[in-house]
């Protein structure tokens, strides 16, 4: 009976193990003005143990995410939109996520930045925030390149969400001026299952137990 119940742990644990997030990443583009154009960022995804997806902004065609300091651009947009769920149903829950945003603001440059995450089953909204980085032309800003990790927790895990993000780049329009959005990553962090904690304790219990009889 102990072998069979340190059996079925390892079946759980490897089960789990095999499984994997299924993430679509919905929208991914940007939009630079004068004149209106719309550029396309490429994404990096992984979704195996836990999902991790990159913006790689500086890389945008045919216009990386810059605006002012030579590139004739005075102010943009970036809208990245991804869904993530679990089709096994088996995985533990996601509980947050690191955000990383790496850029540079200069003089009047400004990088804003807005993001929320949705449940799907019922639209509810497990997290929202923004905020800001400023060029030292405003008060307490600060000029240069800066990357920043950001801490956050849903109010409610979850394994089936939508991620909206938008990010503003303004002040490219005055001489020194500029800024640019280089990256934004989110790595995800998941719940301990306790069915898989349960049945590693109990694999492990069995293999002890067989151990000492031996």
């Amino acid at each position: 009976m102990k072998r069979l119940v340190a059996s079925l742990g390892v079946l759980v644990i490897a089960a789990s193990a095999f499984a994997s997030w299924n993430v679509t990443i919905v929208n991914s583009f940007g939009v630079l003005n004068p004149p209106s154009t719309t550029v396309t960022v490429p994404t990096l995804v992984q979704s195996n143990p836990v999902p991790q997806i990159t913006f790689l902004t500086a890389a945008a065609t045919p216009n990386p995410m810059m605006i002012g300091m030579g590139t004739g651009f005075t102010n943009g947009s970036f809208f990245g939109q991804y869904t993530i769920n679990d089709p096994s149903n088996s995985l533990p829950y996601l509980n947050g996520f690191n955000f990383v945003i790496a850029g540079y603001v200069f003089d009047y440059g400004v990088i804003t930045w807005f993001k929320k995450v949705v449940r799907n089953s019922d639209n509810e909204i497990l997290w929202q925030g923004s905020g800001a980085f400023y060029g030292d032309a405003y008060s307490g800003g600060v000029d240069g390149a800066f990357s920043v990790v950001i801490p956050v927790s849903l109010s409610t895990p979850a394994n089936n969400v939508t991620v909206y993000e938008t990010f503003q780049l303004l002040g490219g329009g005055r001489p020194g001026s500029g800024a640019g959005l280089m990256l934004v990553e989110q790595d995800w962090t998941v719940v301990p299952e306790p069915a898989s904690m349960m049945a590693l304790a109990t694999g492990l219990g069995g293999l002890l137990l067989r151990r000492r009889k031996a």
